[in-house]
């Protein structure tokens, strides 16, 4: 009898205990994501291992204080500096693709160079891949804003974002009292290559106060002829070329060119650092601000 009742005193601690004990933790559920190529994006939490497949979207890991979580980027991911540490992947369109796999990230952050070939592929592999491309200066902001849900890292982003906005409102206030805006030329390279309508660096010529002369070009990006540039006549000419050896100098050499008002004044202006406005990224203030200067010097002394 004494048994039995020692029995049934063990048993009922037992089911006291497994009672008390913590329930298991439950998975947590997917939050979904909607990319720039209207993909749907899963996560499950802060991704900690992330692949960036473009100089932008790293440059946007390292301003939102994530570059300890990048494992992985492209040959041409070099600002800031410490992101040519990171093991590469590729070039611009030709990725590693067991290279990538091999980093076991949790996020692919591409753009739609990528699309059509290389995200099917990683998805395949069972990477999670988010695809984002900003057309305009202010889908950078929204590119920052969407990297930084995606992280977790929204609180850094709103941060960032806030002081870019006040940045460029700076800008556009200024150049808005501007009635005769100056026509522009921006050389992408000799070619006569340039931005057209629609494509970002238009967007950036436009902001700072100026007219882009290739606005009206079939396509974003355009090669306009030597007479159609002579026929448009800029007044002021951005060299996007400079470090491939364009200078105002050859562009003078150039024939019939001297004829143009930017030659005549001399308003040739070299861009030092293409990056930070060919890159829609979180320097694109400093690319604004560079191409508001040309344009407009007595305003930004």
């Amino acid at each position: 009898m004494q048994k039995y009742f020692w029995m049934c005193v063990l048993l009922v601690i037992l089911v006291g205990v497994i009672a008390c004990a913590p329930a298991p933790t439950p998975m947590p559920a997917a939050q979904t994501f909607t990319d720039d190529a209207g993909r749907v994006v899963a996560l499950k939490g802060a991704p900690q291992r992330i692949v960036s497949l473009a100089p932008s979207n790293t440059e946007v890991l390292y301003a939102l204080g994530l570059g300890a979580r990048v494992v992985g980027v492209t040959q041409y991911c070099n600002y800031p500096p410490e992101a040519q540490e990171k093991p590469k992947v590729g070039g611009f369109s030709k990725i590693d693709l067991e290279k990538v796999v091999g980093l076991n990230p949790d996020l692919v952050l591409a753009t739609n160079l990528h699309n059509k070939t290389v995200v099917p592929e990683l998805e395949k592999r069972g990477l999670v891949i988010a695809v984002v491309e900003p057309k305009n200066v202010n889908d950078v902001l929204a590119k920052i804003t969407f990297i930084g849900k995606l992280t977790g890292a929204s609180e850094n982003a709103a941060k960032l974002t806030a002081q870019l906005r006040s940045r460029i409102d700076a800008v556009t206030t200024k150049v808005a009292t501007v009635k005769d805006k100056p026509r522009v030329f921006y050389e992408i390279d000799k070619s006569l290559y340039t931005p057209g309508p629609g494509s970002y660096i238009d967007d950036l010529l436009t902001k700072a106060g100026g007219v882009n002369i290739a606005a009206d070009a079939k396509g974003s990006y355009a090669q306009l002829s030597p007479e159609a540039i002579l026929a448009k006549d800029p007044q002021v000419i951005l060299l996007g070329d400079m470090l491939f050896g364009e200078s105002p100098e050859s562009v003078r050499a150039r024939p019939g060119w001297t004829n143009i008002t930017a030659v005549k004044t001399g308003r040739i202006v070299p861009i030092p650092n293409e990056d930070v406005i060919a890159r829609p990224g979180p320097r694109v203030v400093e690319g604004l601000e560079m191409i508001a200067r040309a344009l407009h010097p007595d305003l930004f002394k």
